[in-house]
């Protein structure tokens, strides 16, 4: 069978929407050329589908055996890719027709993204219906050698150079179908490769519902996994496909199969990784969803059918209701997309809903890995707010131990009578979280505190004000009023002239750094705390500052001492002894530090080691 024009043809001018777009093809900068096998297979994926709905209606039709399937060869020599299918085939009409113009509307609307600039070819190329043309980004003349379903009609060849018009004369071809050759361009001889034609192929069109073949060979894959019932997939073939998919050696933490069509054909797997970071090759936190449209790859990375909060999850998602390209805003903006996103997010928070109840100590591994994206969720997306709620954990006074975390609704059960809020406690790490002072009165009381020791615990913060009514409170707040009953807090044998002079000292010493400095009525083991006023948003707004990397400016705080601490009660005693002893001026210092560093507020930690060596020197001589 041959594919060259044979006799003489008139040349018939293509219409000016088509001259236009040929030009930018044949002359732009596109880098993703390779797009350009992977439309002319999905076009004859469609050909041989649209042959298939005929035979449901219609007997008389050329070569009803053969196989309905794609073939692929390469001539290295002659520089030349051809793609074959035995699919519906054209007429000259449909030739013209199909081949020779564009809808204007469409063509329109692909000139003006491509003046814009504003896509790349994967995302422009096939969107209006112009998959075919994008074969003269590499192909310098390309050759359709066709014939129509129809048994009484004549093969055609069409062919074009790229230029302003092209040919059709008779052909010989006897077979239903078509074949079209690519004469490659110089610069595009790297596609006269057959190693790399296969990689194409399996890269985009590795699960079209036909076979392809090269050198007699099948190269695509029998069925998409992802189209595979899920009862008849072996936990294994999951492993194995995502091993594949994020070249991840860990194995998957779960997966989640989906397979409907309602309300929208659907077919996907997602993964939770085991780590939050992964990859062989490229260590990275966030996951990749590929999104094909009836087993063809449209998207590599298609970041808006998830929620961000869990951008972290891998997968492909597949869909017939999808068109064969669809670009961002489509993506954001399709009602199908829409459904879509709506229907994954659900089933994948339904998914993790399930690993929490029924397997705590697995999804503490999970939130130790993924638990910021939740908390980030909370503070923006409300329309996920209620099932995230049922998701967070915490570390809390509840218990001591390193694994062990706790859920709001698991809070709430265990309040005390009279207790309205949620308290909680901010730290750097979850060691001085319960070295807090601000848990003395509260574990007095046996009051729960949650250990918030995540710099995003700010920013959850700001959309987690309340649990089913229930307000979130700071335990730093001075005017902090607290159920249930504790022992009197004794303020010791210091006079008061004693605790006088020794605030006034540490006043002094501490300037503006403080609003005040008095005694503490709650303070049990520890020697100070600092407190914020009632009302004070800016401890957050520090946090918040931090996490961005800023110079953070420290709001002046109250300071509270405990009357009946050893340190304390020495220091008042030296201030009685020499008003300006130095030692007193260090330890008030280091005292103030003490406090911010616990509350994971300090911004200068060595700038301690200084004084810190001036009071060991101190404390080690002796009789000192």
């Amino acid at each position: 069978m041959t594919t060259e024009t044979t006799g003489t043809a008139e040349p018939i001018a293509f219409k000016a929407e088509v001259r236009q777009l040929l030009d930018i093809l044949a002359h732009s900068l596109y880098t993703e050329r390779d797009v350009f096998l992977r439309e002319l297979i999905s076009n004859a994926s469609d050909a041989i589908r649209r042959f298939q709905f005929e035979l449901l209606t219609n007997q008389d039709v050329l070569d009803p055996e053969a196989e309905l399937a794609i073939r692929v060869a390469v001539d290295r020599d002659a520089r030349t890719i051809t793609i074959q299918d035995s699919g519906i085939g054209m007429t000259r009409e449909e030739a013209v027709e199909n081949l020779g113009t564009i809808a204007q509307s469409g063509a329109r609307a692909f000139l003006k993204r491509a003046s814009e600039n504003k896509a790349t070819t994967t995302e422009i190329i096939g969107q209006f219906g112009v998959g075919f043309y994008s074969v003269f980004m590499v192909a310098d003349r390309v050759t359709v050698h066709t014939r129509s379903f129809h048994p009484a009609a004549e093969p055609i060849i069409w062919e074009a150079t790229g230029g302003d018009t092209y040919t059709i004369v008779p052909g010989d071809r006897t077979e239903r179908g078509t074949t079209i050759t690519l004469h490659l361009k110089q610069d595009a001889e790297e596609f006269a490769n057959t190693w790399r034609i296969e990689q194409i192929i399996k890269k985009h069109s590795n699960f079209v519902a036909y076979p392809i073949y090269m050198d007699e060979r099948r190269i695509n894959e029998d069925q998409a996994l992802w189209r595979q019932t899920p009862r008849t997939v072996e936990a294994d073939t999951y492993t194995a496909f995502y091993r594949q998919l994020t070249l991840d050696s860990d194995e998957p933490l779960l997966h989640l199969h989906i397979s409907t069509d309602a309300p929208v054909d659907l077919h996907a797997i997602l993964f939770v990784p085991a780590r939050r970071e992964r990859g062989l090759i490229e260590r990275r936190i966030e996951g990749t969803i590929k999104l094909y449209s009836r087993k063809v790859l449209i998207q590599e990375d298609t970041k808006d059918l998830l929620p961000n909060f869990l951008r972290f999850v891998e997968g492909v998602v597949d869909s017939e209701d999808i068109p064969l390209n669809v670009s961002r805003e489509v993506a954001q903006n399709s009602p199908v997309m829409q459904r879509i996103r709506k229907s994954l997010s659900g089933r994948m928070l339904r998914e993790i809903s399930e690993l929490a109840e029924k397997d705590t100590e697995k999804y503490a591994r999970f939130w130790r890995e993924f638990g910021v994206f939740f908390k980030e969720g909370m503070a923006t997306d409300y329309e996920h707010r209620d099932d995230l709620l049922k998701l967070l954990r915490f570390h809390s006074t509840h218990s001591n131990e390193e694994h062990a975390l706790t859920a709001l609704a698991e809070y709430k059960s265990r309040m005390i009578d009279g207790q309205n809020e949620i308290y909680y406690v901010m730290a750097n790490d979850l060691e001085a979280a319960r070295r807090s002072p601000h848990l003395d009165p509260l574990q007095a009381r046996g009051l729960e505190v949650l250990l918030l020791t995540d710099m995003v615990d700010v920013i959850m913060l700001t959309g987690l004000r309340d649990y089913e009514g229930h307000q979130l409170r700071n335990i730093d707040d001075a005017s902090l009023e607290l159920p249930g009953e504790a022992p009197e807090n004794e303020y010791g044998d210091l006079t008061e002239e004693e605790f006088g002079a020794l605030t006034k000292r540490i006043s002094d010493v501490l300037g503006e750094r403080v609003k005040a400095v008095r005694a503490s009525k709650v303070l049990r083991g520890n020697p100070v705390r600092l407190v914020s006023e009632e009302g004070t948003a800016g401890r957050e707004m520090q946090r918040i500052e931090q996490l961005l990397g800023r110079e953070v400016r420290m709001s002046p705080r109250i300071l509270e001492l405990n009357r009946t601490h050893p340190i304390i009660i020495n220091l008042a005693r030296r201030v009685q002894a020499s008003a300006d002893d130095p030692i007193v001026g260090a330890i008030a210092e280091q005292l103030y530090d003490n406090a911010l560093l616990l509350e994971g507020l300090h911004t200068n930690p060595s700038g301690m080691v200084a004084r810190l060596q001036m009071l060991l020197e101190a404390a080690s001589r002796p009789n000192g």
